[in-house]
C-alpha cells in the first residue's frame, strides 16, 4: 500500500535531476567490509538488518561499526515499508535478519501488535528525544529518524504573481489557491496517507471530512504517487519543468529543498522550492531485534550504533531525514535550504492503528470516486 518513506522521494528527485539512483541511494546489499557472507548466527560476525528499500548509509561509516565491533553489517532490502513489514510478520519467530529498520508511526502497531521485536533497551537511549521514543515502557523499537510530510512549493510562481504562498492547513482552502494543489493518493502513497493523517489531527474526527470537502471543492489534485505528483505535475521541481507540471503547490517533504540544491548541477545559491510549515506531519522510523533473530548480540549492538552519533550524523544526506539524537550536528546544507517544523502535527499509533482503514476509505469515497 506504501511507498518507501522520504529517501526514496530523494531518489526519483535525484533521477529527475540527472543522478543515477544508485548513486544517491546506494546500490550494495551488504557493507562494512568482509565477512562469512550467510545469515549469520550465535558468534557469527555478520549482523543482518533487514530493511525497506530505501535505507542508505555512507561505506565509511558501516565499516566504523566493524571497526568498533567486529561485526560485518549485511543490508537485506525488502521492498517497501508496508511489504517489508509484513514479510516480518509472516516469518515470525523465524526472521530474515537480526534487526528491522524501516517501520514508522504510521504502521508501528501493526509491527507491536505481532510480536516481532525482542525488547532490548539500546545504549544511548537517554540523549534520543523524548518525543521520539513512543514504546518507551517496553523498548521493543528504538526510535531512529524523523521526517515531515508537508506541502512545497514552487517560490518562483509565487513570487511572480506577487501572492504569499500558503503557510497553513487553512490557507490550502482559500480562494487564492484554488487549482494549485497536487497530493497523492492516500491509499497508494505514504506521502499522501501522511497528509491524510496531518488532516486528521488538525481537524479531529469531527472536522478533516469537511476539510476535505473543501479541498475538493478548491480544485485539490489527486494522483497514485508522490514521483508523478512531485516530478511530473509540481511545477517547482527539476523534474516538473521538464514535464511542464502547472502545480506550484504539492505534498512532498520538509527535506525536499535540499536534495534539489544537492543534485542540481551547478547547485543554486537558494532552493528553488520552500516548506509551508503549518502543513506537517510527522514520521518517526524505528528500529527493532527480530524476534529469532541468529545473531542476537550482533543485533544488538548494530541498534546501539543505529543511535550513535556517528551514524545519526550520516543520516541528512544519506536518508535526508532527521537524526533523533539530541545534539547531532547536521549539514550546512541540510539545514541552509531544509525547513525547520517547530509544530508539526502527530497522532498516537493507537490512534492511527484504530482509526486508519477507516480514515483511508472514507476519504477515498469523499475525494476520488
Amino acid at each position: 500500500m506504501r511507498n518507501s518513506p522520504v529517501r526514496l522521494a530523494a531518489v526519483a528527485l535525484a533521477a529527475a535531476l540527472g543522478v543515477s539512483a544508485l548513486a544517491a541511494c546506494g546500490g550494495s546489499d551488504s557493507a562494512g567490509g568482509s565477512g562469512d557472507g550467510g545469515s549469520g548466527g550465535k558468534g557469527s560476525k555478520t549482523v543482518t538488518l533487514v530493511s525497506h528499500d530505501s535505507f542508505n548509509a555512507s561505506p565509511a561509516v558501516l565499516k566504523a561499526f566493524t571497526a568498533q565491533t567486529g561485526y560485518t553489517v549485511k543490508v537485506l532490502k525488502s521492498g517497501d515499508a508496508g511489504e517489508a513489514l509484513n514479510k516480518e510478520i509472516l516469518t515470525k519467530g523465524s526472521p530474515q535478519g537480526d534487526v528491522f529498520f524501516g517501520v514508522d508511526n504510521t504502521l508501528l502497531s501493526r509491527a507491536l501488535d505481532n510480536g516481532i521485536f525482542t525488547p532490548y533497551e539500546a545504549k544511548g537511549l537517554g540523549s534520543v528525544e523524548a518525543a521520539a521514543q513512543l514504546d518507551a515502557d517496553q523498548h521493543r523499537v528504538t526510535p531512529i529518524d524523523t521526517g515531515d510530510i508537508c506541502v512545497n512549493y514552487d517560490k518562483k510562481y509565487f513570487a511572480d504573481r506577487k501572492l504569499a504562498p500558503p503557510a497553513s492547513f487553512d490557507d490550502l482552502v482559500k480562494p487564492a489557491y484554488k487549482n494549485l494543489l497536487v497530493t497523492e493518493n492516500a491509499a497508494t502513497s505514504s506521502p499522501g496517507l501522511g497528509f491524510l493523517l496531518g488532516t486528521a489531527a488538525r481537524y479531529g474526527d469531527d472536522g478533516w471530512q469537511d476539510y476535505w470537502k473543501k479541498l475538493k471543492a478548491n480544485g485539490v489534485q489527486v494522483v497514485d504517487g508522490w514521483e508523478q505528483a512531485y516530478n511530473e505535475n509540481f511545477s517547482g521541481s527539476a523534474g516538473g519543468k521538464k514535464a511542464k507540471g502547472d502545480r506550484p503547490l504539492v505534498v512532498s517533504y520538509a527535506s525536499s529543498p535540499p536534495v534539489e540544491v544537492l543534485y542540481a548541477d551547478p547547485q543554486p545559491k537558494t532552493a528553488p522550492t520552500g516548506v509551508a510549515t503549518g502543513t506537517c506531519f510527522r514520521q518517526i522510523e524505528f528500529a527493532g531485534l527480530l524476534k529469532g533473530a541468529k545473531n542476537e548480540a550482533g543485533g544488538k549492538a548494530l541498534l546501539d550504533f543505529l543511535i550513535s552519533e556517528k551514524f545519526q550524523a550520516d543520516m541528512p544526506l544519506n536518508m535526508f531525514v532527521n537524526p533523533v539524537v539530541k545534539g547531532v550536528a547536521l549539514p550546512a546544507l541540510f539545514t541552509e535550504f531544509g525547513a525547520t517544523v517547530e509544530r508539526p502535527e502527530t497522532l498516537a499509533p493507537a490512534k492511527i492503528a484504530a482509526n486508519r482503514d477507516q480514515w483511508v476509505q472514507s476519504w477515498s469515497s469523499l475525494v476520488v470516486k
